[in-house]
């Protein structure tokens, strides 16, 4: 079959890198991808909330299945228009992505099915808000309670740093209709995990796991990105305590959708904190995300060891019951090289050269997050997080060695990376994080 995959970024790179290994994907297209993505699939020039476009497109060109990369979309509604097109397509509905598209929907569900999560307030008004943090303990969490890009979340140590964020979000329109409300929450202490299951409406399939690292800078300083990078699996994630999950979070939550009349089908992304306790971590929500997360995806795929398509199509045709994954003992570890200045104002069109040759020395793959090509066929960085280095390894060292030994051969003065990518994992046997082996 024709398959059309939706989005531009490193996560849609990874995803279009395995669907076109499926003997199932007879032509594989990708909208609006980028300049990575190109080596894999035919681009098209529609963008990825481009509803209309993409309907369009499909139609005409006779694609047999959709994977739906980014959250926007999702939210929009592009799987609901596709399948009442006759176009079947991998993601959740509107009435289901809400579950991302709205942090206090999330939190209100969380109420109502028990699941275990930080405790919260939810305003629209400035007053209450600032009254509400004139009490409460700090360290808080302000978070927009809409879409904002991996932006809208602030830990906040003092109260006029929350007053600021909320302000930001409330009066300055800092990030426009997602922040117009904001969901202040307690701080939980712990160590963040993810976990991603597919859902099919009734069935969970539980996925690798794998750890991000949200934070700009080495030692997890600095502002909170859309994730510097990331490894799999994730060592604090036990059997025990991913069978812990699935009973108290996942599955909870998949039914309670269902009974809500919001049936769940895709890829659900869990973001946990991992708190400390006397009989162990004990797993607490912080968010869902409803698509794979990014750069998450791209140390997950590469340990997939089954086809990807016939494991999305199972999802879409709540069959998952029956399906089953098989994945490799390897580590994975990918590390974003991005723009200076990110997640703040930072300058696209700088000239990145030596991806190609760093791939072919050292076995890494690059996946393409924010790339175009110059008139002239240059690699130009085109947004914040432009490349994600990623190799697999006997062990997170192993991996570890080869993303910073290919990174360490690609050329970009405009851009930097964090060079401990991995240091939770690493840190018990005290290996180096970061160190050239070239």
């Amino acid at each position: 079959m024709k398959v059309l995959v939706v989005g531009s970024g490193g996560r849609e790179h990874a995803l279009c890198w395995a669907l076109a290994e499926s003997p199932l994907c007879t032509a594989l297209y990708c909208a609006p991808g980028n300049a990575g993505i190109a080596r894999e699939a035919t681009c098209v020039p529609v963008a990825a909330d481009d509803v209309d476009g993409l309907v369009t497109f499909a139609r005409s060109e006779g694609i047999g299945f959709v994977v739906v990369g980014p959250e926007a979309p999702l939210v929009l509604g592009l799987v609901d228009r596709l399948e009442a097109a006759g176009i079947a397509a991998f993601g959740p509905g509107a009435a289901a992505a809400v579950l991302e598209g709205s942090k206090g929907f999330t939190k209100a569900l969380c109420d109502r099915a028990g699941i275990p999560t930080a405790r919260y307030a939810r305003f629209d008004r400035l007053d209450a808000a600032e009254a509400h943090l004139a009490e409460v303990r700090l360290p808080v969490v302000v978070k927009a309670d809409g879409l904002a890009a991996g932006k809208g979340v602030t830990i906040a140590d003092s109260r006029d740093a929350a007053r600021r964020a909320v302000a930001d979000a409330l009066v300055g329109d800092r990030f426009g209709a997602a922040g117009r409300t904001v969901i202040v929450e307690e701080f939980l202490d712990g160590e963040e995990a993810s976990v991603f299951a597919l859902v099919d409406g009734r069935d969970c399939l539980l996925l690798a796991t794998a750890q991000d690292h949200k934070r700009a800078h080495d030692g997890d300083t600095g502002p909170n990105t859309g994730g510097m990078g990331a490894y799999s699996p994730a060592p604090v994630m036990t059997p025990a305590l991913c069978e812990r999950v699935m009973d108290t979070i996942l599955r909870p939550t998949v039914a309670a959708m269902t009974a809500d009349g919001r049936p769940y089908k895709g890829v659900l992304y869990a973001g946990l904190m991992l708190v400390p306790g006397p009989d162990g971590p004990s797993p607490y929500l912080l968010e869902y995300n409803v698509r794979f997360g990014d750069p998450e995806c791209q140390v997950l795929l590469p340990r997939l060891r089954s086809d990807l398509l016939p494991a999305l199509m199972a999802a879409r045709d709540g069959v998952l019951g029956s399906f089953d994954l098989r994945w490799s003992s390897d580590a994975a570890l990918c590390v974003v090289m991005a723009a200076e200045g990110y997640p703040g104002p930072y300058r696209k069109g700088s000239v990145i050269d030596g991806v190609e040759a760093a791939e072919r020395e050292t076995g890494a793959t690059v996946f393409h997050a924010g790339t175009r090509r110059g008139e002239d066929g240059a690699l130009l960085a085109d947004g914040g997080r432009v490349l994600g280095v990623t190799a697999c390894g006997h062990s997170i060292a192993d991996a570890q060695a080869t993303v910073y030994a290919a990174v360490d051969r690609i050329r970009w003065a405009g851009g930097f990376c964090r060079r401990d990518i991995g240091w939770r994992a690493l840190k018990a046997d005290g290996t180096p994080a970061g160190a050239r082996t070239d």
